[in-house]
């Protein structure tokens, strides 16, 4: 991680105490800033991220009042930012040290249904079912594809699968608005002290765009990294779905079933990327969880085109983390 002294010492942090955080998937890394003017934490996000699109949306979510981390400084240029820093109960530290998860999944179901009803900013980029495929198969075809199969697909199973998510996910094109897309525990803290859907601290939302809020509910309630009990499941759905009336219920299931499909299937495919082209097998024992979500939500009547695709390309047997590559054997650079 880099720690840009000047642009530390302009805003008063020379002096303080720089403590890095655990990284994640991304190239971002942070470190909480100790004994400058405020608790802040400092972001490094070399090329290729941009730290604007963060910025930016902080700036908007906060005037709808959304609790996101303030920008305390700016460099975009170099890609550095310091923000507000929230501490560190994260629902996940919290759900891992042993907290009642049913408060915490209604906290956070309250803030997303805020974050739904906020209006976009202009130039969201568009998660629709044309980027929505493009990025399915970044994951799948270009890396889970040749780990499972021993070669690439072929352009008909290219074609078939861009033709079933487009599909399944067009009959609910017109709802948009903000998307997190990666609305889970990790990425949310509790604010003790703040009331309403503010005591949700909201973060790593720098790649929201436009999409359908199915997209965020699945990526709460059907967490990729964490099993999630039916029981808080059903009370966080039916938390957001009170906060949000004017939302036809049996339509937002439909679109739930259709959204996670997508997203399941990505990330379980995502797990082979980290693993083979970014050194990173530990995201792998998410794998079985990702497979079997896919499979509950493939067996809606609103998934039927990509469950057709799926049983006619992927015997059921071999829907799991492929086999470990042989020795020696070198991982070949496709995809994102």
């Amino acid at each position: 991680m880099r720690f840009p002294e000047p642009f530390l010492a302009a805003h008063g942090y020379s002096a303080a105490a720089r403590e890095p955080l655990p990284a994640d998937a991304s190239h971002r890394r942070y470190a909480r800033l100790r004994g400058g003017p405020r608790p802040a934490l400092l972001m490094d996000a070399p090329p290729p991220e941009d730290v604007r699109p963060f910025a930016d949306l902080a700036r908007h979510l906060l005037a709808a009042g959304l609790s996101v981390p303030e920008i305390l400084a700016e460099d975009p240029a170099a890609g550095f930012l310091i923000v507000e820093d929230f501490g560190e109960q994260t629902h996940a530290g919290l759900l891992d040290a042993g907290a009642d998860p049913a408060p915490l999944y209604g906290e956070a179901a309250e803030a997303l249904a805020a974050l739904h009803a906020a209006p976009p900013p202009p130039g969201l980029p568009r998660w629709d079912a044309e980027a929505m495929s493009k990025a399915t198969a970044a994951t799948f075809l270009d890396w889970w594809w040749p780990a499972a199969f021993g070669a690439a697909p072929s352009p008909a199973v290219r074609a078939g699968l861009d033709e079933a998510l487009r599909a399944t996910l067009a009959p609910f094109a017109a709802a948009r608005g903000i998307v997190h897309r990666d609305f889970f525990p990790a990425n949310l803290m509790r604010l003790p002290d703040r009331e309403g859907p503010r005591r949700t601290g909201i973060l790593d939302f720098q790649d929201a765009a436009l999409g359908h809020p199915a997209y965020d509910v699945a990526s709460l309630v059907e967490d990729a990294r964490r099993d999630v009990a039916p029981e808080v499941r059903r009370a966080a759905l039916a938390r957001y779905l009170a906060l949000r009336p004017g939302l036809d219920r049996g339509e937002f299931l439909a679109a739930l079933a259709a959204h996670g499909a997508q997203r399941h299937l990505r990330v379980a495919a995502l797990w082979v990327r980290l693993e083979r082209r970014d050194n990173k097998p530990g995201y792998l024992r998410h794998g079985p969880r990702c497979w079997a979500l896919l499979d509950r939500a493939l067996s809606q009547p609103a998934c039927a085109p990509l469950r057709a695709f799926m049983d006619a390309h992927v015997p059921r047997e071999m829907r799991r983390n492929p086999a470990a590559p042989a020795a020696g054997t070198v991982p070949a650079e496709a995809g994102e």
